[in-house]
């Protein structure tokens, strides 16, 4: 399994249209001129952080400058995003009382759907993170820490009812359309019906709205949803996705709706993972927990969320909850060979997109240690790993708890990401494969269908 430039820009996350991009920041850029907000605490902290430490400040001035170089040498360039750190601060701050929006392209009966600026963030900062300086910039701990309380500031906006405003109001002149619109529904609708599992998909094209996730569309003009983040992490109906073979243990089902990247077996407990060839490091991946020895020579399978994926994580298995916690990581760190010095292809223009395996040992991410009743599966790990300004993985089940194959066990915030599944290598698999794994899989797989099954 190896990276692969995808023709899914940053899996959805990010407009395939690139101009979208730009006129966006274009009126981002618009908007924080007008407006003149003063910049919030957590950024002027930063902003404090980086002038008082001139390496830093070298290093943030060199990221942007070397970008804006480097860019032109590429098929994707555009000239709108930050030309330093200053202004990259300023179009922060606006940032922080938006919300994401969806968004179509062209006009009349030529119009499609574009996508979300789901990661606006990372879309001021795709070609600064494929440069030299960049990977030095968002490797430090220092940056990570104050970008956490950034982004902790923006998601107390998300969680508000001043963020559903996008639910409902468009705005023709950007192509920006509401996410409760008949066009907008359908896009969310057609990409549930597309995914695939082991006994079909009960959700067909026709399927309305409501009879797939959980709303109310006579609550209010907002379906009942109280903010962006309630709408986001928007829960399915449960006939919408029924679990396989609830009662046989030896099934194995999967834990996000997500698309397949891979398997790789006989995984190492330590493995240069920062390298081109993005090795799996169980003890990094881990944050070198006293479990991870029990993984050596095991199983890990990785598959990736889509912006208009369903962003909760569901058991794999019936067992017990050995230890759940959040490791504290990156946000936009991606792998070097992905950037501007990579001979074999052009820099990721959706970074961090293509280093999704050598996100598992650097970013934010959840543990979930399971021991499954099966003993022959013996322990396993549910590892959902946050991208970008996928600042909270939310735990919802502790130490001790009894879960059921199918059942709730978190939820990502603001967005999703990518996510593994890590079996010791007692456990003897057969997995279900229903479309060729990697950057370029088409459908998502249902949650809690099959994708596993122990092998007799």
């Amino acid at each position: 399994m190896t990276a692969q430039n995808s023709s899914r820009t940053s899996l959805g996350w990010l407009p395939k249209d690139l101009s979208i991009i730009e006129a966006w920041i274009e009126a981002l850029r618009a908007a924080a001129k007008k407006n003149k907000r003063p910049l919030i605490e957590p950024i002027k902290e930063f902003r404090q952080m980086v002038y008082s430490t001139p390496s830093m400040y070298a290093s943030f001035q060199g990221m942007f400058a070397e970008a804006h170089r480097l860019k032109k040498r590429t098929p994707l360039a555009w000239e709108s995003e930050p030309i330093n750190f200053e202004e990259f601060l300023v179009l922060l701050n606006e940032i922080m009382n938006t919300a994401p929006k969806a968004y179509q392209s062209g006009r009349g009966a030529d119009q499609e759907p574009a996508g979300m600026i789901g990661f606006p963030i990372n879309a001021l900062l795709a070609w600064p993170m494929a440069t030299d300086y960049g990977y030095n910039v968002f490797s430090n701990s220092l940056v990570n820490q104050q970008l956490k309380k950034i982004l902790q500031y923006w998601s107390s906006y998300l969680v508000s009812e001043d963020s559903r405003y996008v639910l409902v109001e468009g705005d023709p002149a950007q192509n920006v359309i509401p996410w409760l619109s008949e066009k907008a529904q359908t896009e969310m609708i057609n990409v549930a019906a597309g995914a695939l599992g082991y006994e079909g998909n009960p959700v067909t094209t026709d399927t309305p709205f409501d009879q797939i996730f959980k709303c109310n569309p006579d609550a209010d003009k907002y379906y009942g949803f109280k903010s962006w983040d309630d709408f986001f992490t928007r829960e399915f109906v449960k006939e919408a996705r029924p679990v396989t073979e609830p009662e046989n243990d030896d099934v194995i089902v999967n834990a996000c709706e997500s698309a397949p990247l891979g398997v790789r077996h006989d995984v190492a407990l330590t493995s240069k993972f920062w390298l081109k060839g993005q090795e799996y490091s169980l003890e990094n991946m881990m944050n070198f927990d006293e479990l991870a020895p029990q993984f050596e020579g095991g199983t890990v399978y990785q598959a990736f969320l889509s912006a208009l994926s369903y962003h909760r994580w569901h058991s794999p298995v019936r067992g017990k909850i050995v230890k759940a916690y959040v490791v504290n990581g990156s946000y936009y760190l991606e792998n070097s060979s992905q950037g501007f010095y990579n001979s074999d292809h052009e820099p990721d223009p959706s970074a961090p997109n293509n280093s999704q395996q050598f996100l598992t040992a650097v970013a934010t991410r959840a543990l979930i240690f399971i021991e499954p009743d099966n003993k022959d599966i013996g322990l396993m790990c549910v590892m959902p790993v946050g991208m970008a300004e996928v600042s909270s993985c939310e735990i919802t089940v502790k130490e001790g708890d009894k879960v059921e194959k199918g059942q709730e066990l978190g939820m990502f915030h603001f967005g999703g990401s990518t996510h593994c599944l890590i079996f010791g290598p007692q456990a003897k698999l057969n997995f279900e494969y229903y479309e060729n794994m990697g950057l370029d899989a088409e459908n998502n797989i249902c949650i809690n269908t099959k994708i596993a099954e122990v092998r007799r």
